[in-house]
């Protein structure tokens, strides 16, 4: 079979009207093709982490240059911007009473420093950041607030969204109780001494104060230390450097459309990483599978109608990159066919959302009848958001499509030292190219008005 589908890739023409025979090619050969894989290798391999405003993310900008430009991508540009960064220095946390013990902590993007030599304060532990929430200000006056709540392992990520506000808003909350630093169990599955980070929402008004996540099995600890009645004690170090205005870059490559390339498709994946791992799964998967899916479409002996643009976002997850990007190109906003982002590891593709009112639409129906032998399927309920870096096109009009992946095991190694190549399966990540391959072809060889459809949806 995939012999056949590569044959017919040599002689379909990419205008031709059968949108499902080349489509299903387009899939078939994306199953046995290695882009994907060697992208991110490379990425991971050749770079590593890449946080905003580090030394490795001006190597970053340069890697997709020139992979855009060894991959046959044209019109390849960078696009420079300025975004906060915060970048993590030395740290270190222990129980200094009743029991003395080393804890595994990692500090979150936007956390104060601790004085010079340190802090060491009585932990007040609570066990749901809603508890830590209904007590008065004053409350935690000189005290380190520990918050216990546990992550549930789902397979659409939902699990990660309800309990985000820990990591982004906890801070916030205890230094607005007094709390002198704040400590939260890492918002993950996993049952390692790795601790995950991550960006918290900006202080605002309120006191700034260290913050940092614990490893799953050390909150546990602090659990069992405070069941003991006796006051847990806690001495914590934290150095760190906050860059105002960082430099950062958004980089892109154009599979040309043939007809209409004015007509654009803007899909990709965020090229900055935390510092812990290797930035494997978040997002140099995204990355790759967004790139190797247009690569494939752009061998065809004839480019499609529209345009597909690969943008490789350089600050999503110290923000900035999508907003930077959504104002360049608000007066190409018009002419944006549809937006996504491939930004959840690379577990496969199980389900697609479109764009409200599409998925009757003749050409919609087409990419369903592909999906099958992908073990995946069109939802019943409408796209919303699509990713952190495509949403402020979301915002301003957009169309968006939300190919959402199986983050079962996604969160066991997000944000962690955990993030790394190997746990990339190279048959689940050739899945979602295939996935996202066959359905860009089919919206770039064709006429869909994604617009028009929500529109006669309301």
């Amino acid at each position: 079979m995939l012999a056949a589908s590569a044959s017919l890739l040599a002689v379909a023409p990419a205008h031709a009207g059968d949108l499902a025979t080349t489509a299903a090619a387009l899939r078939d050969k994306a199953l046995a093709d290695s882009t994907a894989w060697d992208v991110v290798e490379s990425l991971t391999t050749e770079i590593g982490p890449r946080p905003t405003g580090s030394p490795a993310a001006a190597r970053a900008r340069d890697w997709a240059v020139a992979k855009f430009k060894a991959l046959g991508f044209e019109n390849v540009k960078v696009e420079p911007f300025e975004t906060r960064s915060w970048l993590r220095g030395q740290e270190s946390a222990e129980v200094v009473a009743p029991y003395p013990q080393p804890l595994h902590i990692l500090g979150l993007g936007g956390s104060a420093q601790t004085p010079k030599g340190g802090l060491e304060a009585e932990v007040a532990l609570f066990k749901s950041l809603a508890e830590l929430q209904a007590q008065p200000p004053g409350a935690l006056t000189g005290k380190i607030v520990v918050v216990t709540e546990k992550m549930t392992r789902t397979m659409d990520g939902s699990g990660y969204g309800a309990i985000n506000p820990l990591r982004t808003l906890g801070p916030i909350e205890a230094s607005k109780r007094g709390a002198v630093a704040y400590l939260h169990r890492s918002l993950s599955t996993d049952d390692t001494r790795l601790p995950h980070t991550g960006a918290m929402r900006p202080w605002g008004d309120v006191k700034p104060i260290p913050a940092a996540a614990l490893s799953t099995p050390d909150a546990e600890l602090l659990e069992h230390l405070a069941a003991r009645g006796q006051p847990v004690r806690i001495k914590l170090s934290m150095t760190s450097t906050v860059l105002e205005k960082a430099p950062a870059w958004n980089v892109s490559g154009e599979i040309r459309g043939s007809e209409a390339p004015d007509e654009v498709i803007i899909i990709g994946g965020h090229l900055d990483s935390w510092d812990p791992g290797t930035g494997a799964i978040d997002d140099g998967a995204g990355v790759a599978i967004t790139t190797a899916a247009a690569k494939l479409i752009g061998e065809l002996p004839k480019h499609p109608r529209r345009t597909i643009r690969v943008v490789m976002w350089g600050s999503e997850e110290q923000g900035g990159a999508g907003e930077a990007y959504a104002a360049a190109h608000k007066d190409e906003l018009p002419k944006v066919v549809l937006v996504g982002e491939s930004d959840e590891g690379a577990g496969r593709i199980w389900k697609v959302a479109l764009p409200k009112g599409a998925a009757g639409a003749p050409q919609m129906k087409t990419f369903a009848s592909v999906l099958p032998p992908l073990k995946a399927f069109v939802a019943d309920d409408p796209s919303r958001f699509g990713g952190s870096d495509v949403f402020p096109m979301v915002m301003a009009g957009a169309p968006v499509v939300d190919m959402q992946q199986d983050a079962s095991r996604y969160f066991d190694w997000h944000h962690s030292a955990d993030d790394t190549l190997d746990k990339i399966d190279p048959g689940e990540m050739a899945q979602n190219v295939a996935a996202w391959a066959s359905f860009l072809y089919i919206v770039a060889d064709s006429d869909i008005d994604f617009r028009a459809l929500s529109a006669e949806a309301k």
